[in-house]
Order: C-alpha cells, then sequence, then structure tokens
C-alpha cells in the first residue's frame, strides 16, 4: 500500500512542544511526545467520520490502533515510522486542499502525525507537507 497526500500535525495526550494536555484518541494511547499518527480508515466508526473516498481516495487499507506506517517528506525525503493511536484527519473536510514544494505536491489529508513525530521529518512552522505514507 502507498497512498500520496498531505501529512499534517495534531495534539493529544500530554503536554509537549506546542501542545497543551488533551485527550488520548480514539486509542486511549496517543501522546503528543511520542512518534504516533491518526489513520482515516482506523475503524469503520473512524471511516464514517473521515471519509477519504468523498476525496476520491482509493486503497487506504484498514489499519488499527498499534499499526506501523512509514511516512516520507516529499519535500527532503526524511521519514518517519509512527504507530496509529488516533482516528484522523477529516479528509473530507480538507477535499481539494494541495501543499506543494517545488515538483511534489500532496492533496487531500491523508495522516496526522504528533508533534513529536512530524518534527524529525519537517519543521512543526510548516504545518502541512505532501507526503508518502507506506507498510514499513
Amino acid at each position: 500500500m502507498t497512498i500520496v497526500g498531505e501529512m499534517s500535525w495534531f495534539c493529544c495526550g500530554s503536554a509537549w512542544g506546542p501542545c497543551g494536555t488533551t485527550g488520548h484518541g480514539a486509542c486511549g494511547t496517543c501522546n503528543s511526545g511520542s512518534r504516533q499518527h491518526a489513520w482515516p480508515n482506523a475503524s469503520q466508526a473512524c471511516l464514517d467520520i473521515t471519509r477519504p473516498d468523498l476525496c476520491g481516495i482509493t486503497g487506504m487499507s484498514r489499519r488499527t490502533c498499534g499499526f506501523q506506517h512509514r511516512t516520507t517528506n516529499l519535500c527532503n525525503g526524511s521519514s518517519v515510522v509512527t504507530s496509529i493511536a488516533d482516528c484522523g484527519p477529516r479528509t473530507r473536510s480538507f477535499c481539494g486542499e494541495r501543499s506543494c514544494c517545488g515538483a511534489n505536491c500532496g492533496s487531500h489529508r491523508i495522516v496526522d502525525l504528533t508533534p513529536s513525530a512530524y518534527s524529525v521529518i519537517a519543521s512543526l512552522s510548516t504545518g502541512l507537507r505532501p507526503a508518502r505514507v507506506t507498510v514499513p
């Protein structure tokens, strides 16, 4: 499975970096200071909310809490392996959104990384980056 789109970051769990203390996500394990991510197809309930299919995204397999993905920043080639800890992003809310760096572009948010994970491969100040998500 390989999906190209946009990556973003979100806060969850214990305070870390720019995040205050928040809930621990759909899996109950999410922490901003851990290398984790939210996945739009973590469960049927999650998929019913995120609806990547409404943006034309296909092949986004059901992967549940703890499953690992590799996210690669298409701007610099850096990657990080993270585990699913939450449901998201709400892809359908960002249909058509596009971020680019040079000729490398991604459309539609496909993965949300915790700040700890995002900061390994991009500056938090960028907010969005084109990315590729694969199974390591």
